[in-house]
């Protein structure tokens, strides 16, 4: 079954300068709209990792999981960035439950989350996200 999909947020140029900041990858195709303009992509492009990092924006507004004190980040697998993600994109995410086991006092679940701007063919990212969730 499929969960979602998501609101969709737009991916502004801000957004991904503050990236840049943070993570110190300043590569022109992300921040030098002029530069970017002839670039291969037409405008800027936000960095995958950007939209990775989405994942834990999206996951709670596509699924919800009840009776937990808290749930972490376990890690991903099978991360891919098949299509570039614009300036100006509007992102959606639609998710999957890929499996669900015990593990270490909780319930260990991967999600597979699939983020798509609107009007692209090919999904922007699709990462299989690794959650452990803990009992009240």
């Amino acid at each position: 079954k499929t969960l979602g999909p998501s609101p969709s947020m737009e991916i502004t140029q801000e957004r991904i300068d503050q990236f840049a900041e943070a993570t110190g990858d300043h590569q022109w195709i992300h921040i030098d709209a002029e530069r970017a303009a002839n670039g291969p992509f037409g405008t800027t492009i936000a960095h995958g990792y950007l939209t990775m990092s989405l994942a834990a924006k999206f996951m709670p507004e596509i699924i919800e999981v009840k009776g937990i004190s808290m749930g972490v980040n376990y890690g991903t697998e099978k991360t891919r960035f098949p299509s570039p993600v614009t300036v100006g994109s509007k992102l959606s995410a639609t998710g999957t439950v890929v499996s669900v086991e015990e593990a270490s006092g909780g319930i260990k679940m991967i999600l597979r989350i699939v983020m798509q701007a609107e009007g692209a063919e090919k999904p922007a990212c699709i990462v299989d996200a690794i959650s452990i969730y803990f009992p009240e």
